[in-house]
């Protein structure tokens, strides 16, 4: 599944994907992360990059349809 995250005061936004499980997974992290006050969220991608997340600092999350509905050159 495609993640879309806004950041605040940030042009370009942060698109990484992540395995359909692991996206539930990663709403109920985001909500106890933002209910506990905690500062930064690692995520790991589907190729198994990590991502650091300022939660203080996040705009809006946007989950997409599932990514492995692409068409054209795609390389996985």
């Amino acid at each position: 599944m495609e993640i879309r995250i806004g950041m605040v005061n940030v042009a370009r936004e942060l698109t990484f994907e992540v395995n359909d499980d692991d996206a539930e997974q990663l709403k109920t992290d985001l909500e106890s992360a933002f209910e506990s006050k905690t500062t930064m969220l690692w995520v790991s991608d589907r190729d198994g990059r990590n991502v650091g997340l300022a939660v203080d600092r996040l705009a809006y999350i946007e989950f997409g349809a599932p990514g492995d509905r692409r068409i054209g050159f795609a390389t996985d």
